[in-house]
């Protein structure tokens, strides 16, 4: 039996029950490969759910705010994929009349799309011949074959997406790479993989050879950068000041809180670090340690300190990017992971 045969008789017995594999509608499809970019189908699942129900077709989700995509978004990371969503969602319903398009070509313009994702939607929503290769297909082709060439590299990528086109099953490509991805996500999985029930590990190279935990190869990602926020916490009655983040840095267009970035992890007691704070809030503002976490990003550590204030002195006119709002409305905000955690744990 080929490699393609055996990989589909696999997926038809062990398939796991997902939502949108009972659709070939694209916007349906789309909603479900941005969402679970970088993200594991139990955690994406319910986010899924969520945008399925508040937004059913492509024109409400064009219809809604940012601000209500990027709410809806929290806890997922990767906050420009959210935003690139609300783009192309605009840009289908003005350029497309509203209908999303199923070809990879078609596809591959609109924002946040791109060479795997076009792949997946126009296989599974028109069966477009085209080759899915994302992580678990990468594992899987470089494993069987016993490719050593760094996967995250120009070479490789060449090499594997050439591959995976020679190999596609053009009777059914759709079938073919649902479960060539499939595979490699619960069978072919990058930890402990099911190697001795694996129905094609009797011309498997890694496993003939004894490497499988050194395929695929993956060329180091560069150390992680540390940065140090810190934030001020001033309320007045039941409201809070609140600052929306408009630089082109992380966390774009989300909310949090005053905030002094440093080079370095300081106490309040610090001199230079007191005197920042004074020359915003006043000689008399009092700074108190509330508590610090660590947040991890792909490419950056945020190490964050919350201190609060009392006896400040705060100029609206100076500071355009701070607002008081309620705390009703803070709930509605969108705001990184760290902010809605400190939320929870203190108001």
């Amino acid at each position: 039996m080929t490699f393609q045969n055996e990989l589909i008789n696999w997926y038809l017995i062990n398939k796991r029950d997902l939502p949108w594999r009972h659709t070939k509608d694209s916007y349906t499809i789309w909603l479900s490969e941005i969402i679970l970019q970088q993200t594991r189908v139990e955690q994406g699942l319910p986010y899924f759910n969520t945008f399925l129900e508040n937004f059913p077709s492509v024109s409400d989700f064009a219809s809604a705010t940012e601000a209500q995509v990027l709410n809806l978004w929290q806890g997922l990371g990767y906050y420009s994929r959210g935003r690139n969503m609300h783009a192309t969602a605009q840009l289908v319903v003005n350029n497309y009349n509203g209908t999303f398009p199923t070809l990879h070509d078609d596809l591959i313009k609109l924002k946040g799309i791109g060479e795997y994702t076009a792949a997946a939607i126009s296989s599974f929503s028109s069966g477009e011949a085209r080759a899915v290769v994302d992580g678990n297909v990468f594992r899987v082709l470089a494993r069987y074959f016993g490719i050593n060439t760094a996967i995250n590299t120009p070479e490789g990528k060449k090499q594997f997406f050439k591959l995976a086109n020679e190999l596609l099953f053009r009777e059914d490509s759709a079938l073919y790479n649902q479960a060539i991805m499939e595979f490699g996500a619960i069978q072919c999985k990058p930890k402990s993989p099911k190697c001795s029930i694996c129905p094609l590990n009797i011309d498997c190279f890694a496993y003939r050879n004894n490497v499988v935990n050194q395929l695929p190869v993956k060329l180091a990602k560069a150390e992680k950068k540390n940065r140090y926020f810190n934030y001020f916490i001033l309320t007045e009655g039941d409201k809070i000041l609140v600052r929306e983040r408009k630089k082109r840095d992380i966390w774009q267009h989300l909310y949090d809180f005053p905030c002094i970035e440093t080079e370095m992890l300081l106490d309040g007691n610090d001199l230079d670090f007191v005197e920042s704070v004074k020359n915003i809030f006043g000689n008399n503002a009092e700074i108190t340690f509330v508590s610090y976490k660590k947040h991890l990003l792909t490419h950056q550590i945020i190490n964050v300190q919350f201190f609060s204030l009392k006896n400040y002195i705060f100029n609206s006119s100076k500071h355009e990017e701070l607002n008081w709002v309620s705390l009703n409305t803070l709930d509605e905000l969108p705001k990184p992971n760290v902010i809605r955690n400190f939320i929870e744990e203190n108001f």
